[in-house]
């Protein structure tokens, strides 16, 4: 409708004539439009007040709570679009309303004069607006129509509110397309505008939109939580997971018979409500919920944040052609451990339990752990040292081999006595092995140890007594070594950089760490760790991920491992755009990479895809040199991986260091 097609008293007329009774005659002079017409209809048949002069209005604290906490999720989809519009609104004499489902509104914001105007009709906060209890208007005819509607002035039913003009559209769940609310703009009759539908339109779709983002987080985190929460789940098994809403977000190898039981179909899990929409609130109240030849099944509540925002249901196998066994629990007996190492994975559920039993025995008193750069080694020498006996009060002494120049090394190792040499400590000093004894000592990087100290090495793990630089005076020492390297020290020993009989002598026990990319389920776990540890330290609020950069985090390859997925979440921390992570927050080595390790083509060799990822693996080295001016420090960061790491793979694919 046009403004000039809008009259008054041709309208006024017709409402006259309809409450007189006389409505076929008063349409047939100048009918009203159809959606009004129909809607002062089902006003007539349910016996409205056409005198009325207000909306019911509930305003107890109480009420307000419980409006405010069971309409959160909209509340926190309108958020953004509302404080854009409403600081535009002001001082134009319009405003903009929120309602829920049940056309109570739940936030209002705009211009100060027309909100408190509204109050005289109780267009505020607790307002019911409905048809069935106020007539025509913009949020309960949107209902209603489930479409963008405009009720402007004389089209209202009730009288008292006749002298305002309002347009509304309805929000739906993304979800389940189910209408969960209206968004309306309301004022007096001089702001009436017929595109102001188009407004309120476009500020649903926003809202809409919100909520879609909003939704697909929450399934990522109830998918995480299943993870860290449920790891007796088998792949045989059935598992339908849903969120407190009782909206099933996640449907896999359920059968047909137990989807037949559901109050609508799950075809795909996806856009279906297992529960009523009110939703449970508890994990009691979710499993008395469900239908009686349902709760067989095995819930786990899954919480996020601490709070509980869903369910996994579990539906065990009926039958299986092979028996598959429950994942080994680690041999750790302190729950200090699950602190320490983050993981669910089957092959960290491995490596844990060979540590706890070296860490448990006495006979092994040397144990060696293989692993890529940044796998976390040290803490699994760490570990060994808290679940071993020596660990309530014994040392734990760490020395990077690495980091050591040639000179001093044997200082660093063994110690020295005053005047041993140019620059020795005047008191001399007591070495790794003298500091550790009685506890553990960690050599980190092992395969970096100079040639010529490793006799020396050798001659205090197999003699147990340590003779300090400069010094004829042997000291017994008692310690566990734990020694770590990502290099291959087989190959090592067969080039001669490593010594057979020292080999043989730390290599007892091997716990290989498995890489980042073969542990399955673990990088969720780790980003969710590292967000909360990290939010908590600086104070701001953990980090969300968009669906799509989530999903390219776990399709990329990790060669930094642990230590390269926590520096991008610092990373992202300080430097994301926002609250939620996207896409083009992520760095261009990790979107650009996770395409390079893509599935293989079909017919493509094992050789051949292994030219393939190497190629890649140079390219981003290449790119990353680049982008950081050859500062070698800057890009060992940007790649997540150690110096020497890098300085061997630069001397792989033939790069100068003075790239530049």
């Amino acid at each position: 409708m046009l403004a000039g097609d809008y009259d008054e008293y041709a309208t006024m007329s017709a409402w006259e004539n309809l409450l007189s009774g006389e409505a076929g005659k008063a349409r047939r002079e100048r009918p009203v439009r159809g959606i009004i017409h129909d809607s002062w209809g089902r006003c007539i048949s349910g016996g409205i007040d056409a005198q009325q002069h207000e909306a019911p209005l509930s305003n107890s604290k109480d009420d307000l709570e419980c409006l405010t906490r069971n309409s959160s999720e909209l509340l926190t989809a309108a958020r953004r679009s509302f404080a854009v519009v409403g600081n535009l609104l002001d001082g134009t004499g319009a405003m903009l309303v929120l309602a829920d489902e049940n056309g109570v509104l739940i936030d209002a914001i705009g211009d100060k004069r027309t909100i408190h105007d509204g109050m005289d009709i109780h267009l505020a906060i607790g307002g019911k607006w409905t048809e069935d209890v106020v007539g025509t208007n913009g949020i309960g005819t949107a209902l209603w129509a489930g479409e963008p509607v405009f009720v402007h002035a004389a089209e209202h039913f009730c009288a008292g509110i006749k002298s305002w003009t309002c347009a509304g559209a309805p929000i739906r769940d993304p979800f389940d397309g189910r209408i969960i609310g209206v968004v309306d703009l309301s004022g007096h009759p001089d702001i009436f505008r017929p595109h102001n539908t188009v407004l309120v339109a476009a500020a649903a779709r926003e809202i809409e939109k919100a909520l879609a983002d909003h939704q697909n987080t929450q399934r990522t985190r109830l998918l995480e939580a299943f993870i860290a929460e449920a790891p007796c789940y088998r792949r045989t098994d059935g598992l339908i997971i849903i969120d407190h809403l009782g909206r099933a977000v996640y449907c896999n190898n359920v059968p047909a018979n137990r989807l037949a039981e559901f109050p609508e179909p799950l075809s795909t899990g996806r856009g279906r409500r297992l529960l009523p929409a009110a939703g449970p609130r508890t994990i009691a109240e979710l499993a008395a919920a469900l239908p009686d030849r349902l709760r067989s099944c095995h819930v786990s509540p899954l919480t996020v944040d601490g709070d509980f925002q869903g369910a996994a249901l579990v539906f065990p196998a009926e039958a299986r052609q092979v028996a598959i066994p429950s994942p080994r629990r680690p041999r750790c007996p302190t729950p200090e451990v699950a602190k320490l190492i983050v993981g669910q994975s089957e092959a960290m559920h491995a490596a844990i339990d060979v540590a706890c039993r070296v860490a448990q025995s006495s006979e092994v008193t040397s144990l060696l752990i293989e692993g890529e750069t940044g796998v976390g080694k040290e803490l699994f020498a760490r570990l060994v040292h808290l679940v071993s006996r020596r660990s309530d009060s014994s040392p734990f002494i760490a020395l990077n081999c690495g980091a050591i120049t040639r000179e001093l090394f044997g200082s660093e190792l063994f110690g020295h006595v005053a005047g041993a040499f140019t620059g020795a400590s005047r008191e001399g000093k007591a070495g790794a092995f003298e500091l550790a004894n009685g506890g553990v000592l960690c050599l980190d990087e092992i395969g970096e140890m100079p040639l010529d100290i490793q006799p020396f090495l050798l001659r205090v793990l197999e003699e147990r007594v340590v003779y300090r630089l400069g010094d004829n005076r042997g000291r017994p020492v008692d310690v566990h070594l734990i020694a770590s390297t990502n290099r291959d020290l087989k190959q090592e020993v067969a080039a001669g950089r490593f010594r057979r009989d020292l080999y043989y002598r730390i290599s007892t026990v091997v716990i290989n760490v498995p890489p980042l990319r073969e542990r399955d389920g673990d990088i969720a776990l780790l980003l969710d760790h590292f967000n909360r540890n990290i939010a908590e330290r600086t104070g701001a609020p953990p980090l969300d991920f968009a669906a799509e950069a989530f999903d390219r985090l776990l399709d990329y390859s990790w060669p930094g491992n642990v230590r390269e997925l926590k520096n991008l979440v610092e990373r992202l921390h300080v430097l994301a755009g926002g609250q939620q992570v996207s896409l083009a927050d992520l760095p261009r080595e990790i979107t650009e990479r996770a395409a390079a390790w893509t599935a293989s083509p079909e017919g493509e060799s094992g050789s051949e895809m292994h030219c393939r990822i190497a190629n890649a693996d140079e390219k981003f080295l290449r790119d990353a040199l680049e982008a950081e001016h050859g500062n070698l420090s800057r890009v060992a960061q940007r790649l997540g991986i150690s110096r020497p790491t890098l300085y061997r793979k630069l001397e792989q694919y033939g790069i100068r260091r003075s790239f530049t």
